[in-house]
């Protein structure tokens, strides 16, 4: 069965734009193949500044073959319903900041799979924040 990913995106603060939808199918690296492994839906809870890892690439669990196709989505959910716009958590891909997720925010992205690429999270505050996050790949 394959993994789709669609995504809708309209403006009216851009002039002349009229939006964007598109739906990709998740697949191998290179051919038409669907993405064979996933970490499953996982859901974690923030609560203090430290940096915690999301996803060990070295782990052997979720270990992926180095370069290849892989998909990482991360989501800040908020905390007990509430989405609090000022709880930004900065996402880090081997340690290098990538992008900072609000309330509310999420991201879907592409990664390497290799052993030192782990993605990792650090809150701005001890506010509570919940990430909803899964990565699609393929296994080694």
């Amino acid at each position: 069965m394959a993994t789709t990913c669609t995504i809708s995106i309209s403006s009216d603060i851009a002039p002349g734009f009229g939006g964007i939808s598109e739906t990709m199918t998740l697949t191998q690296a290179g051919t038409v193949t669907d993405i064979d492994s996933t970490t499953g839906f996982q859901i974690r809870k923030l609560s203090a500044t430290a940096t915690v890892a999301l996803v060990d690439m070295s782990n052997e669990l979720v270990e992926t073959k180095d370069s290849t196709a892989a998909k990482i989505y991360i989501r800040n959910i908020g905390y007990r319903g509430v989405i609090d716009k000022s709880a930004g958590v900065t996402v880090l891909v081997a340690s290098e900041p990538i992008g900072k997720l609000y309330g509310g925010d999420w991201l879907m992205m592409p990664l390497t799979g290799t052993d030192a690429d782990d993605v990792s999270v650090t809150p701005d505050n001890d506010n509570t924040v919940v990430l909803e996050y899964v990565m699609f790949f393929e296994e080694n």
